[in-house]
């Protein structure tokens, strides 16, 4: 036992310090981003200087990181305004690859695919990142084994091409997938976020359109699965494509288990319409799915719990003028509020703790709640 502990502290040692860091520019000095990913060894971290680079990349290392500037100019990776036949400006084929503070703008394909980031299988975890006018900021292809993690990240400015459909975010039948911190703003046509996930988990985010976005769904969850959102402000523009806010189910699937809960959520809707803030497409999935919406603010006209069954518990209306300042984004309930503590308890609902455990924080990142609280206001803010 103690000859196999020494084994493993060697190995575990030989790997660590093994690691090396590789700096990259755009120029190629002291290397290429192509050269030091054709170099890199399994666990090694490649680090961006500032400029803008071009070209596409494939990464299928077991173990890598690519990491941008912590302070001044941003590294940006820059695609072809003409579109081309190449899917993505980088591509993940596997492994457990880190990308962290790097901007990712204007990928076009000739097939309308173009994205920041493709992922083809693995794990990508991607963090304090941009994505501006990508046909899809991150796009995954199919693989239950494959798991997206994003956090502190910012999606926006689809292309504005009529009938591109173009999703800030688009992923397929992967095993999970993890949003928290970030924000996406300034779709068009297309979705904000579209998953097909297995386990999907969205979680306080700022997931806005603007007071005139233009985009469909803030929000569709189109496989069903098990799904959780939690703690996000979304909000859906005057000019919305489709008066759907969150949408569950939409394409059906063949996922074991079908379950959606809501917990703690501010919707808006900025039309003068009535919005559907919550649709089920139940009968589209091979089980009916178990729906828990519990404490949600829900901001403008619409309705919640048509045609979805399950338990609905603490769901307030308001309108705008009952925040703070939803102009300036304070969309929290002021002190006076009398929807103030007027949620239920989200510690135990059906045997479940949906409690959140954090908010949003401008501009990307998110704040613990402090622990104990007893008092629970509906929407995304305790504060």
């Amino acid at each position: 036992m103690r000859r196999a502990l020494v084994g493993m502290l060697i190995g575990w040692l030989a790997q660590t310090t093994a690691a090396e860091t590789l700096i990259v520019s755009p120029q190629g000095v002291p290397l290429s981003l192509v050269a030091a990913v054709a170099k890199a060894a399994d666990g090694d971290t490649i680090e961006l200087l500032s400029g803008i680079y071009t070209g596409v990349l494939l990464l299928d290392q077991r173990r890598l990181t690519l990491r941008g500037p912590a302070e001044g100019k941003p590294a940006v990776v820059f695609g072809d305004p003409k579109p081309g036949s190449v899917s993505a400006l980088w591509t993940v084929r596997g492994g457990d690859i880190t990308v962290e503070r790097i901007e990712f703008r204007g990928a076009r394909a000739s097939n309308g695919s173009g994205a920041g980031l493709r992922q083809e299988g693995g794990r990508l975890n991607v963090r304090n990142s941009t994505f501006f006018d990508n046909e899809h900021g991150i796009m995954s292809t199919n693989d239950p084994a494959a798991e997206l993690q994003i956090e502190a990240s910012v999606f926006g400015l689809a292309p504005k091409v009529v009938g591109g459909l173009y999703h800030l975010l688009n992923i397929g039948r992967i095993g999970k997938l993890s949003i928290t911190g970030s924000r996406f703003q300034q779709g068009f046509e297309g979705h904000l976020i579209k998953s097909r996930a297995r386990e999907t988990f969205i979680g306080y985010n700022f997931i806005h359109d603007g007071q005139r976005g233009g985009a469909s769904y803030e929000i569709e969850i189109a496989a069903g699965g098990d799904a959780t959102v939690i703690g996000n402000v979304i909000g859906q523009g005057a000019d919305s494509q489709n008066r759907v806010v969150l949408a569950y189910g939409t394409e059906g699937g063949n996922w074991p288990l079908n379950r959606l809960r809501v917990v703690h959520n501010t919707f808006i809707n900025y039309a003068w319409t009535p919005a559907w803030f919550l649709r089920v497409f139940g009968d589209r999935l091979r089980s009916p799915p178990g729906v828990l919406a519990i404490n949600n603010l829900l901001v403008g006209p619409g309705v919640f719990w048509m045609g979805a069954s399950g338990t609905f518990e603490g769901n307030r209306h308001a309108l705008r003028r009952m925040l703070v300042d939803a102009d300036t984004y304070a969309f929290e309930l002021p002190v006076d509020s009398f929807w103030r503590h007027s949620g239920v308890d989200p510690r135990n609902i059906e045997g479940s703790d949906l409690a959140p455990t954090a908010e949003f924080q401008w501009p990307v990142g998110t704040q613990a709640l402090q622990p104990g609280r007893t008092q629970w206001s509906p929407g995304a803010y305790q504060r």
